[in-house]
């Protein structure tokens, strides 16, 4: 079996209501984009940004990382992500999709991540973490997952899945090993061609999750289990909350 070729894509808006210019904001002498872009470098030979504005991209030529403009239309990452390899140069096999608000992210992730396409029959991979307390449990901002015996996620879902029948909801975690998702893909690269042309489905508008979409439409979604915490940063608060350590 021939070793699979990965190639990281970082998309990156300017526009955004919480949090206008986000990827420019520093975070101690850098950049959020740069910072993402460096950490998963540890991870992926080749990473690419993919903006849809002059000044991150111009500021990722500063700092010496690879970028492409796109399209400023498009409704997520995945597609910008499928826009960003038609203008690169390069046989890969594998197209991760890197947050781009999560600075600290870990390059270990990545590679358990890069792991699940070991297996041929995997052309999407995403990860899912052991949800650890009763408020990630009840948050619906995070977004759960129920997996088969095969590491195949079934259903994600705003609220928590599934359902303890006759327990307290405050036993839940005590009886039951709930999983949360971990918003980092991969995709074989003929994959991804289909999933940007997938109609939205009922239970995406539902829920307002995405990958729902590509379930809907019978694509298989792989998981991986992971232990490391991810930090997003949503609004320029959260800078604040960052350890100084980690700066």
């Amino acid at each position: 079996m021939t070793e699979n070729k990965f190639i990281g894509i970082i998309p990156a808006r300017y526009a955004s209501s919480r949090f206008p210019g986000k990827p420019l904001a520093m975070i101690g002498n850098k950049s959020m984009i740069q910072r993402v872009y460096e950490q998963a470098k540890k991870a992926i030979d080749t990473v690419y940004v993919a903006t849809d504005d002059q000044r991150i991209f111009e500021a990722v030529q500063q700092f010496g990382g690879s970028v492409v403009l796109t399209d400023v239309n498009h409704p997520n990452g995945t597609s910008r992500c499928f826009e960003a390899i038609q203008h690169i140069d390069g046989d890969f096999d594998v197209v991760i999709n890197v947050q781009g608000d999560e600075p600290f992210i870990n390059p270990e992730q990545l590679n358990e991540l890069k792991a699940l396409f070991t297996n041929p029959a995997v052309t999407i991979g995403t990860q899912i973490k052991k949800i650890d307390s009763p408020e990630n449990l009840f948050n619906s901002n995070i977004p759960k997952v129920v997996v088969n015996k095969q590491g195949q996620a079934i259903y994600f879902s705003r609220s928590p899945i599934p359902f303890l029948r006759n327990v307290p909801e405050q036993e839940w975690l005590l009886h039951h090993s709930f999983y949360k998702h971990i918003g980092l893909y991969a995709y074989r690269k003929e994959v991804l061609a289909k999933l940007v042309n997938l109609s939205p489905t009922p239970n995406e508008k539902a829920e307002s999750l995405e990958q729902l979409r590509w379930i809907d439409h019978g694509f298989t979604i792989h998981t991986a289990i992971t232990k490391f915490e991810t930090i997003g940063i949503d609004i320029p608060e959260d800078i604040t909350k960052i350890p100084k350590e980690w700066l």
